[in-house]
């Protein structure tokens, strides 16, 4: 599954809500090491923001 750059908040703000990591990634379709780099990239950005990018 490809995650599109809109999709990538919405999978950083589920891992903020409560459930793990690996939960996340595993649903997302992505590994941890991936979703890392994004927090350490996307973080605290909006999906417009994550466009410009």
């Amino acid at each position: 599954m490809k995650v599109s750059e809109a999709q990538i908040p919405f999978v950083l703000k589920q891992a903020d809500d409560g459930p793990s990591i690996g939960g996340v990634s595993r649903k997302a379709g992505i590994s941890e090491a991936t979703f890392y780099s994004w927090r350490k990239k996307y973080a605290g950005l909006i999906p417009s923001e994550t466009k410009r990018l």
